[in-house]
């Protein structure tokens, strides 16, 4: 990855084609990944020209193309989707879906073995003492030396998921240097692993999780289903 990279997050919207291929068009700008709900994949991808396209998850099935997994999706699949990142880790994924660390592992390394860079989600279930032995955890348990081939980092703190409340700058930066001292001491290739910033990004805060709290870039979720919303956060930080 080179650059600021804004990763468009459209969880389960929209709910017609014709809104998915406008919402497409406005998303197509360099330094953009645009993750549809899957059923969108294919005509998201034939209309992007400048943008990445992503996927919102994948199974992490041991086999390459398929299995007896009903209703999942494969990384197999998604690179014939001409998907170049999957998030893996959301937490929005992680409780209601019983996502524990050795399921997202397994997404991460099916995600690599098609190579397909995984976004790995970092989450702060909320502001707490235990904050940072939380995220220490979790990178310790999910992340292996192989991966670091390609990975990105996206520290998600939960509270500000879709609430406005977004994460106080100089807080964000306190742990994004946490996240990195943890991997630059336990993993000898994560020196230049990029970490993005995600919750409740939007026009006003976008440039400063970048300029003041050294972020790689964005996780953006509700903001990047308003056109002129998310038009002014890649202008100010790409």
């Amino acid at each position: 990855m080179s650059g600021i990279l804004v990763v468009a997050n459209w969880k389960m919207n929209p709910r017609t084609e014709r809104e998915a291929k406008e919402m497409a068009s406005y998303s197509d700008e360099r330094g953009v990944v645009v993750c549809p709900p899957f059923v969108f994949l294919d005509m998201v991808g034939k209309t992007l020209k400048k943008a990445e396209l992503g996927a919102q998850n994948c199974f992490g099935s041991p086999t390459a193309g398929g299995g007896p997994f009903t209703g999942e999706v494969s990384s197999a699949m998604l690179k014939d989707r001409n998907c170049k990142y999957v998030i893996v880790g959301h937490s929005e994924r992680r409780k209601p879906c019983n996502e524990d660390s050795s399921v997202i592992k397994d997404k991460i390394r099916a995600s690599l073995k098609e190579k397909i860079v995984p976004i790995l989600c970092v989450i702060e279930e909320e502001k707490e003492d235990g904050a940072l032995e939380s995220i220490r955890k979790q990178l310790l348990e999910i992340l292996e030396e192989e991966f670091f081939k390609e990975i990105i980092i996206a520290y998600e703190p939960v509270y500000a998921i879709g609430t406005g409340d977004y994460c106080d700058i100089e807080e964000a930066e306190k742990k994004k240097v946490f996240i990195k001292s943890v991997l630059v001491k336990n993993y000898k290739k994560a020196k230049n692993v990029p970490i993005l910033y995600g919750g409740s990004v939007d026009s006003k805060n976008a440039k400063d999780y970048i300029k003041r709290g050294g972020f790689d870039g964005l996780l953006v979720g509700t903001a990047s289903l308003k056109k002129s919303e998310f038009k002014k956060i890649v202008e100010r930080v790409t």
